[in-house]
């Protein structure tokens, strides 16, 4: 990806914050004016008060010398403030949105990508690219204005000596397009290597305990150092470079400054420049060369932004795998009628479910088992359009899934996963999060459905308590009492009572409301006797034969 095409991809997300960037620009060549100015008075005041030592010609051009800095410092302290708060309002407003695509992707996205390394596309990445979008864009006009501005007036003082001067700019584009290549390519590598290593981290302090049980700390060590010495390559290689491109640029800019200083003084003994305006003309070249500089910098660091925006390109180039209906059905109460139909799901060039029938009457209470692999939780992923089936057709209350909007789909359909969620907070922040709403009369109930009432309030903070003082199987009821308190016309549990003694598993299952259409996915045959039906996702049923099903 080109910058500009890098650029071009991004600078729609500044919409609305635009005007910040004129002001900003406008502030920046306010202040650069105001240094122009300086100068010129600092000439004047060589010439008029230093050279010839009167007192008297200093204090005019001295006190408009510092009204004009502090009114600069002003109008630079202005500018530069509202420059970093609208590029962090352009970081904020780019990570939500690459966050919001996030949370639309199926859960397979997550299998294939490390944790880790997501997150470091949402947080380095991010920025990298509001160095180009942003920062780099004001970058450039301030850089364009003050090097026109200083130009034109080191032409004013003497023209000869600014044509000397300007020898220099091709020689700094042509160096910062030497450069540029290789730093995109180290920047590329160092920004994976960052992911990487977040990566190892996140999954090894994620699973300390299997770590110190297996005595695998020195292998994990070892993971560590592997991703940190590839980092280490590519940052010192990057830095090197660009440390290079920065000494050869200051040895370009010492050769050139020397020899306008000779022509300077070679003028002066001849009586056609005077010192004032050779320490002005000397000036202004100090002022020109860091915006010339610097418009090669900003070349090398949109270079190294436009690894960051492949890399946030290959996040939002892939799509959800299941969008909204331009025209949903609108369901009205949801009664909970649940039909399954010659669903087949494919996955990865493996049928996982074929010719899958079943309908769940609503209020119906209905227990899924069978062999692990047999697609039991891939039943419940496509109730909630996790993903759509390869052929067939599953219905809620007679309407097709894909004509009902998302949302209110997910809100008629609660799933409690096997795998045990515990959210950042307290007890009743994990409870909550289900239904923000919920009174402390619901929360209570749900609470006690789930037989976890009593241990909570047995807290020295109650629910304010973190849940990481919890023990798994507690984990686990506050995790159903969360589902309960939902209130869903439709419930599917994915072995809830994993990890839980068989008292505790059974008050579960009986604590479940009975006016609610419940799908309970288990390998537990003691739970089935609770249930109006079982059905046992065994081949004959992956044919379409319900043989295997039998009323209770």
């Amino acid at each position: 990806m080109t910058i500009r095409q890098a650029f071009a991809r991004f600078w729609p997300l500044t919409r609305g914050d635009r005007r910040w960037y004129v002001l900003v620009c406008s502030c920046v060549i306010a202040a650069a004016m105001c240094e122009t100015v300086a100068i010129l008075l600092f000439g004047n005041l060589t010439d008029h008060a230093l050279e010839q030592g009167s007192l008297a010609a200093f204090w005019s051009p001295a006190g408009a010398w510092l009204a004009v800095a502090v009114a600069g410092a002003i109008i630079g302290y202005f500018g530069n403030s509202l420059a970093y708060w609208s590029g962090e309002r352009f970081v904020r407003r780019l990570r939500a949105r690459v966050f919001g695509h996030l949370q639309e992707l199926p859960p397979d996205f997550f299998q294939r990508y490390r944790r880790g390394d997501l997150v470091e596309r949402l947080s380095g990445d991010v920025e990298a690219i509001e160095q180009l979008v942003v920062s780099a864009a004001i970058g450039v006009v301030s850089a364009v204005f003050r090097v026109v501005l200083f130009s034109a007036a080191a032409f004013w003082l003497r023209w000869d000596l600014a044509l000397v001067t300007f020898v220099l700019a091709p020689l700094l584009w042509l160096a910062a397009k030497v450069f540029s290549g290789p730093i995109r390519r180290f920047a590329r590598s160092e920004r994976v290597a960052d992911g990487a290593i977040t990566s190892v981290l996140e999954e090894s302090l994620g699973a300390i305990e299997l770590t110190q049980a297996y005595n695998r700390k020195p292998a994990e060590e070892q993971r560590l150092d592997r991703e940190a010495v590839a980092w280490l390559r590519a940052s010192v290689s990057g830095a090197r470079r660009s440390e290079l491109y920065e000494q050869v640029v200051e040895v370009l800019e010492t050769l050139c400054v020397l020899g306008v200083i000779g022509l300077g003084v070679w003028e002066i003994s001849n009586g056609r420049m005077t010192l004032g305006a050779l320490l002005s003309f000397a000036a202004f070249l100090g002022y020109l060369y860091p915006p010339l500089r610097s418009l090669g910098e900003l070349n090398l660091t949109a270079t190294a932004a436009t690894a960051a925006t492949e890399r946030l390109e290959e996040i939002l180039s892939v799509g959800p795998t299941v969008t909204d209906p331009e025209r949903p059905v609108e369901l009205g109460r949801v009664r909970g009628r649940i039909e399954f139909d010659r669903v087949t799901f494919r996955y990865q060039g493996v049928d996982v479910l074929t010719d899958f029938n079943l309908t769940v009457e609503p209020g119906e209470f209905v227990v899924l088992t069978g062999p692990s692999g047999i697609g039991k939780s891939t039943i419940a992923k496509l109730l909630l359009r996790f993903y759509d089936p390869s052929a067939g057709q599953i219905r809620l209350d007679g309407a097709p899934l894909p004509s009902l909007q998302l949302s209110r789909l997910r809100d008629a359909v609660t799933l409690l996963p096997q795998q045990t969620h515990t959210l950042p907070g307290t007890i009743r922040t994990n409870l909550t999060y289900a239904n923000p709403d919920a009174t402390e009369q619901e929360i209570v109930a749900a609470a006690t459905a789930a037989n976890a009432h009593t241990f909570i309030e047995a807290l020295p903070n109650g629910d304010d308590t973190s849940p990481t003082a919890l023990s798994g199987g507690q984990l686990k009821r506050v995790a159903f009492a969360r589902a309960l308190l939902r209130n869903t016309p439709v419930l599917v549990l994915d072995e809830p009572t994993t990890g839980l003694d068989p008292q505790s598993a059974h008050h579960l299952i009986q604590s479940l409301p009975p006016n609610r259409t419940t799908i309970l996915i288990t390998h537990d045959p003691s739970l089935t006797t609770y249930a109006n039906r079982v059905v046992d996702l065994s081949a004959p049923l992956q044919r379409g034969l319900l043989t295997a099903a039998r009323d209770l």
